[in-house]
């Protein structure tokens, strides 16, 4: 399997099989480093191409990762590169890298290690809706089958060595995307917002770090990494999403209780322009595609489900347009063939009501 055929199939954190409600998927990573090995940013290229052969060739030794696939930052293209960030596969960081970086990954995509990107390893375990605990369990025991393997750099004092200091203790990083149109429309997520930031969880947008929570998708995770257990921090989270999940709700059902027809509007709209344009930006596509969302989930959308829309949120990101386009593509190219496949995929939707 090449990226080529990833573009064919539904992305780990995207379910195309079943509707996932307000939490859309959830995530848990790993930070390890070897011990008395340079962090990669500090290493030359020869270190970082031994250190990369070193533990793929460990992966590979392993039952759990018999049939993963390995995809070289040096040797794949940047539409590649575009295709496994788009599906969250890999980080921007690691994007930028080239001969000495590396992506392990599972079949079915569920499990995604980055090699040599900040930290020498990033696990990374994905699945639809809210599943965070089963996934560090699921995680931990890939850690403990490296650990018996690979030396880590550790401190008896501070916990696992990371290149970054907020990554040191536990190095995880628990995170759940979230779809919080009520609460935007209702003009209540800066305070839900300004609330999470008190209690140190962190809240960034659908590429994460640094990146907008356009489609009103917002990713939410934990900021403490030293100090806690691996099972408090991923427990202490799972009741913050909780609680959030239940401020969406609150906020939705005042929505339709007395902004009905402002809701009515939005996913009109959004249906509307969607199927009408014939120029649309990537940004743009997934906020109208957030509008329907909000309606598949009020019961007023006829003929689409969320699966269908995750697929179709996938398929217009410009990766993905160039892999089926094959061929590089600039970016008013792009926003027709968006533009057009978005008609054809909505085709025979319509609001009720």
């Amino acid at each position: 399997m090449v990226v080529d055929d990833l573009v064919r199939s539904p992305g780990s954190w995207l379910s195309t099989r079943r509707d996932t409600g307000i939490v859309v998927s959830s995530r848990i990573r790993l930070a390890r480093n070897i011990k008395d090995r340079p962090f990669p940013g500090w290493a030359s290229e020869p270190e970082r191409v031994r250190i990369c052969e070193y533990l793929t060739g460990v992966f590979r030794a392993l039952p759990e990762f018999a049939d993963a696939l390995y995809f070289d930052m040096g040797q794949i293209s940047p539409v590649d590169k575009e295709v496994l960030q788009e599906r969250h596969l890999i980080s921007h960081d690691l994007a930028e890298r080239g001969t000495g970086s590396a992506l392990v990954l599972s079949r079915g995509e569920r499990v995604a290690i980055m090699v040599n990107e900040e930290d020498h390893l990033r696990f990374q375990a994905f699945s639809p809706g809210s599943s965070l605990m089963a996934l560090f369990r699921k995680l931990s025991a890939i850690d403990s089958a490296i650990e018996e393997k690979v030396e880590y750099a550790f401190s008896a004092r501070l916990g696992y060595l990371t290149a970054c200091p907020s990554n040191v203790g536990t190095g995880l990083r628990a995170s759940v995307m979230m779809h919080l149109s009520g609460l935007r429309i209702m003009e209540e997520i800066d305070q839900v917002i300004k609330g999470l930031d008190k209690l140190g969880i962190a809240v960034r947008g659908l590429l994460g770090e640094g990146t907008d929570a356009y489609g009103n998708l917002f990713q939410i995770s934990n900021q403490v990494t030293l100090g806690d257990s691996e099972e408090d921090i991923v427990g202490g989270l799972m009741r913050v999403v909780s609680e959030v999940a239940q401020h969406e709700e609150n906020a939705r059902a005042r929505l339709w209780e007395s902004r009905r027809a402002r809701l009515m509007d939005f996913v009109s709209r959004s249906l509307g322009v969607l199927m009408s344009a014939r120029l649309l930006a990537s940004r743009e596509a997934i906020d109208l595609l957030s509008g329907l969302r909000l309606g598949v989930d009020f019961g007023i959308i006829e003929n689409l489900t969320v699966a269908q829309i995750n697929e179709t949120m996938l398929l217009a990101q410009p990766g993905h347009l160039q892999k089926m386009m094959a061929k590089q593509i600039d970016s008013d190219e792009r926003d027709d063939v968006r533009a057009g496949l978005l008609r054809k995929r909505l085709s025979g939707v319509r609001v009720l009501g």
